[in-house]
Formats: structure tokens, sequence, C-alpha cells
């Protein structure tokens, strides 16, 4: 396994963490925008993972970043979700928090040339909140006039990730101290 070397799995990886700047910039503005620049990173986000393991390009380098650049992408949209008082700041501490105490013991345990992959529980809450930022952006977008609400589904989906969050969060640590 590769410390470093640019692959396509990495160019995907670092790509996402470019978009956040286009992402941000739009979102205000342009949610429909806001939300196709989302949509593209957060792509990115299963096909690096998808395309390294298919190759064989797995690098130690890949295994850091890209847990990184996803709690870059979802920290950006959950700020400025928070910004735009569709998301309160109590849910997106909580979920900050965790992502940020996930990732310090997935990279301890990588100090260690020990791997903890993403678990089950973990790609459940990243879709659920890759749901709600999509649909609490496009709310009182062009998509106004659906036959249901997307601030609700947003609503739902944002809080069943914090509940997922929180459950992931203690596996992953249990999964730490049981390895390490």
């Amino acid at each position: 396994m590769n410390t470093l070397r640019l692959n396509l799995p990495t160019a995907l990886t670092l790509s996402r963490i470019v978009l956040i700047p286009f992402f941000v910039l739009s979102v205000y503005g342009h949610p429909v925008i806001g939300a196709l620049v989302f949509s593209i990173a957060s792509i990115t986000d299963f096909l690096d993972g998808y395309l390294a393991r298919r190759s064989g390009q797995i690098t130690k380098f890949g295994i850091i970043m890209d847990p990184l650049a996803d709690k870059f992408l979802v920290i950006s949209a959950l700020i400025v979700l928070v910004d735009m008082e569709r998301v309160s700041a109590f849910v997106a501490i909580m979920l900050i928090v965790r992502d940020f105490l996930v990732t310090g013991l997935r990279v301890v345990a990588l100090s260690k040339d020990i791997v903890i992959p993403a678990e089950m529980g973990g790609k459940l809450k990243t879709t659920a909140q890759i749901t709600a930022v999509l649909c609490l952006i496009l709310m009182g977008s062009i998509f106004d006039n659906l036959p249901f609400d997307l601030y609700d589904i947003g609503t739902v989906f944002i809080w069943l990730a914090l509940v997922l969050s929180v459950t992931s969060g203690v596996q992953y640590t249990v999964s730490f101290w049981r390895k390490v």
C-alpha cells in the first residue's frame, strides 16, 4: 500500500475539497446549482472508494483524506444550513463532533497500521445527511410546487442522521478499542 500516489481515486477525493467553495458560493443565490455541486461532490465520495478498491489503488493518503474530504463537505453544508436557519446549531455540532471523533480514532488506528473500515452505520448516516442537505437546500426553490414539503423530509433525514451518527460513533469507538 503506497503512501501517496496521484491516481483517479485520489483525484476524486481532492476534487471533493476543491468543489466546496463553489458549493458555498452558489448555494445562497442559486440553491439548485448549489445542490448540483453538492451532489457531484457527494458522488465522488462513492466513486473514489469504489474505484480504489476495484483497481487496487488504495493508499494511506486516500484512507486518511477520503473521510476528511467527506467531513469538510458535510461540515460546510451543515454550517451553511445553520446560517440559513434550516438546521439547528445543536444538531450540526453533534454531527460535526461525532465526525471528528471517528476520524481521529481512524487516524490513530492507522498510525498503528490498523485500518478501521467504514461500517454500514456510518454509510447509512452519510446517506441520510446527503439526503437531508439536498432537501433542505432545495426547499423554497423551483421545487416548491411538489406535493410534499422538502423541509419536513430534510428535517426527518437530519434527525435520522443524528441517531445513526451517535449509534455508529459508538460502534467505531468500540471497534477502535478492540483493535488497538
